[in-house]
């Protein structure tokens, strides 16, 4: 036990480890120098590092709680012996909070999210630009029902008693089930790399993939394809083959429709300065529109795959409380999304995060001031018979 504590650099972390095994049984506190002893290994690092890791700030936290988990999933443990592993964790944490060292906690991840993150680590890499959250769930609704709203429905393509539907870059499933729902007589297929809801009509379906990868269906398989919000997720110069793939699962005779968002008009300072930092730092890298270019070319990307009777409307979504319910919803949307972006950048720069973090918070003070708006494109086309 003396072992453990003696590499402990700093009287703080010296202290939150003799005040954590201290007082425990003996096979107890032996377990729980082990488990430690474990986690330092995972991270490469000397024991104190890999404490000053653990409390460094409740993203990383969260972050390193769920590697680890993923590690001794992958390691064949017992699950026994990972959750008390997790529940270690738990614990230290939960003193480092007693002795006032962290003013938060993080929870570990349960099951289901150890077998969501497995998955996820599973599957090939993709530009997205924004990491899966819990919170992802909520956010995308948000983005749907304040489109919904705007549109006045959940497309704009003429598109009359459709059999079979593909919603690519599905998300939730929401527009999908929502479509079901709209029309009962039909399949409707969504497309992501993780799946949706688990509960769902019986006309919904959904299947994995990814779109840069191409499409798993047959030419002309659906009367009616669907994507949008894609812009952060596909690269700039993916889009006309992304376009085509799109139009070569649709029917002749059938109906292919995209909506994109652009960069925030009306917009001040911080707004600004905020969209800058990211582009910068996190888009550019990736290949992803910084330009508005997609936004632009939505309707052009139809025409170039061969679609006829292309059309293209363009409408804006209001943020912040000026603009009633979808504005409140926008509002929320931008504060999340916003959120999970700064944890990306976190990965990159803890400056650059805080900076991130502190443009956000004051952006969200902006919109009513400014009346910032979201300018939304929706293009349609349809396949010549």
């Amino acid at each position: 036990m003396g072992d453990d504590r003696a590499g402990l650099a700093g009287p703080a972390t010296e202290d939150l480890l003799r005040r954590f095994l201290d007082g425990r049984p003996e096979a107890t506190a032996r377990a729980y120098a082990a488990d430690l002893s474990d986690l330092a290994r995972f991270l490469g690092t000397p024991l104190p590092q890999a404490l000053a890791t653990l409390l460094g700030d409740p993203t990383t936290a969260a972050r390193l709680a769920l590697d680890y988990a993923l590690e001794l999933r992958r390691r064949g443990l017992a699950p026994a012996t990972a959750r008390r592993r997790l529940g270690t964790l738990r614990a230290l944490l939960a003193t480092a909070r007693e002795l006032g060292l962290v003013d938060w906690t993080v929870v570990p991840p349960g099951e289901e999210e150890v077998e969501a993150a497995l998955e996820r680590s599973q599957e090939p890499e993709t530009p997205y630009l924004f990491p899966r959250h819990p919170d992802e769930v909520d956010r995308l609704d948000l983005q749907h029902f304040a489109l919904r709203e705007t549109l006045g429905a959940n497309f704009l393509a003429p598109v009359e008693s459709p059999v079979r539907v593909l919603d690519v870059g599905t998300g939730t499933g929401q527009w999908g089930i929502e479509v079901c729902w709209e029309h009962p007589e039909a399949l409707v297929v969504g497309f992501d790399l993780v799946a949706g809801r688990a509960e769902h009509p019986s006309g919904y379906r959904h299947v994995r993939g990814n779109l840069l990868q191409g499409l798993p269906f047959r030419e002309g398989s659906f009367d009616f394809v669907h994507q949008r919000l894609l812009t952060w997720g596909v690269p700039v110069a993916a889009w006309p083959g992304v376009v085509a793939e799109l139009v070569r699962v649709t029917r002749p005779g059938g109906w292919v429709e995209l909506a994109e968002v652009t960069r925030p008009q009306q917009t001040g300072p911080a707004t600004q300065a905020f969209f800058d930092l990211i582009h910068q730092h996190l888009a550019v890298p990736l290949d992803l529109d910084v330009t508005d270019i997609v936004f632009r070319s939505l309707d052009e990307y139809l025409r170039r795959a061969g679609l006829e009777e292309v059309a293209r409307r363009e409408v804006v979504l209001p943020v912040g409380e000026w603009g009633g319910q979808v504005g409140t919803f926008m509002a929320t949307d931008f504060r999340t999304g916003g959120a999970r972006l700064c944890e990306v950048m976190q990965t990159r720069s803890s400056s650059l995060a805080e900076e991130a973090k502190g443009l956000l918070s004051q952006a969200m003070d902006e919109f009513d001031q400014h009346r910032t708006i979201f300018p939304v494109a929706v293009a349609y086309g349809c396949k010549p018979a």
